[in-house]
């Protein structure tokens, strides 16, 4: 499946809009990495930890836009957006969303 930040993809014509899909994430950070934040926060430099949460929790919001487009019959996502907030009363979850159109764009057989 393409998906792409894009509101086209070049060379292909889309046939049918088919509606907005979502996928979302929340999860929580635990407590040794918010230690190990601290420290860096106090010391500088990158949390690893904090980072891989990231990029875990945008990749998995994507897999599920994707999922839920395949559903409705759509073979490509575009103007795909990614999305972070901080939740939680003590701003311990993270919720990452990815939002885009799912669409059906030709296929060709060669």
């Amino acid at each position: 499946m393409i998906v792409t930040t894009s509101p086209n993809i070049e060379g292909k014509q889309i046939i049918e809009y088919k509606k907005i899909v979502f996928g979302e994430v929340i999860t929580g950070v635990n407590f040794m990495k918010d230690i190990g934040a601290g420290l860096r926060n106090f010391f500088g430099g990158r949390s690893q930890g904090y980072e891989d949460e990231l990029i875990n929790a945008r990749e998995e919001a994507i897999r599920e836009m994707e999922s839920r487009a395949k559903d409705i019959g759509a073979n490509a996502v575009i103007g795909v957006d990614i999305d972070y907030e901080v939740l939680g009363a003590d701003n311990g979850m993270l919720m990452v969303t990815a939002s885009g159109t799912a669409v059906v764009i030709e296929v060709q057989d060669y």
